[in-house]
């Protein structure tokens, strides 16, 4: 197993039902994050919030100056095109995977490392559990990984936790 599934504990906690795309499997990573939170809100709440990206600076911190490039109705779809800057670096993505009330997933491309980011939304009795599970390659990963090993990680957990809160108003 590689250093970046083994470095902390979100390499042992990989969601086997994440769709990976091809050169994105949490095996060729080279800083790999999983994070997960059960929130008491519909799938669809959780959804509507996550695919409104141009307002996740109002209640996600880690994120700054998003702008969907081709999104006829100003939210997420199927190969929507956005610019953003997130980890103080700026990223351009596209949205791969798209099912909604259920998954969501965007590659991103910044100085030194090209990431995929995916969200996984599962309905429970008690609301939705979401999993977020992060790739990304590039000398931009090691860099990370081995100067500031928890980031990562922290910061998706902030998003969560952030989510939760926006959502269970």
């Amino acid at each position: 197993m590689n250093e970046a599934l083994t470095f902390n504990a979100d390499g042992a906690k990989r969601n086997p039902d994440i769709h990976w795309p091809h050169g994105f499997h949490p095996e060729q990573a080279e800083l790999f994050a999983h994070n997960e939170i059960v929130i008491h809100a519909t799938c669809e709440t959780v959804f509507t919030n996550l695919i409104d990206a141009e307002k996740w600076p109002s209640w996600y911190s880690n994120s700054k100056d998003i702008k969907l490039l081709n999104s006829p109705d100003g939210k997420l779809g199927q190969d929507t095109h956005f610019t953003w800057e997130t980890f103080g670096v700026p990223i351009s993505s596209r949205v791969h995977e798209f099912v909604p009330d259920s998954r969501l997933g965007w590659f991103g491309d910044g100085p030194g490392m090209s990431a995929y980011h995916t969200f996984l939304l599962l309905k429970t009795e008690h609301g939705c559990h979401v999993v977020t599970e992060e790739v990304v390659k590039g000398p931009g990963a090691i860099d990370l990984r081995k100067n500031q090993p928890s980031e990562m990680h922290d910061k998706h957990q902030l998003w969560l936790t952030s989510l939760k809160e926006r959502a269970e108003k």
